[in-house]
């Protein structure tokens, strides 16, 4: 099975692992948080800033393999603060597909400073 790396400028990039890999169809979209690709800064300190600008930096890279956000099949979200769940709800309602993705949340491991969510994806573009 080929594998291919997938980048754009559309979402941050980080020399320590892939922005996304395309493997048998499937779109692999690494733990992407909510950095404006264009100013490199966090695009908030709200939850929902965060929430929305990491679903755009997600739907990027799957963009970037060819798929939309109607082709991702699995949304995975980490969150700094698990009291931050509605807000995170509220945000990604907005960007939620007709065909709803399967989904989890779990409190993020990592404590970055300023980072309150961790978002990641699994697109099906074969």
């Amino acid at each position: 099975m080929a594998v291919e790396v997938i980048t754009t400028d559309a979402a941050p990039r980080n020399p320590l692992f892939a922005q996304g890999v395309k493997a048998g169809g499937f779109v692999h979209v690494s733990g992407t948080v909510g950095v404006d690709p264009a100013t490199g800064a966090l695009a908030g300190d709200t939850i929902g800033a965060q929430t929305t600008q990491a679903l755009a930096n997600c739907t990027a890279v799957v963009e970037a393999a060819g798929g939309s956000k109607d082709d991702v099949v699995e949304v995975g979200i980490l969150l700094h603060d698990p009291d931050d769940f509605p807000g995170m709800n509220a945000a990604y309602s907005q960007w939620v597909p007709a065909t709803p993705p399967a989904r989890y949340a779990a409190k993020l491991g990592a404590v970055i400073p300023g980072v309150l969510v961790s978002i990641r994806m699994t697109a099906y573009v074969g």
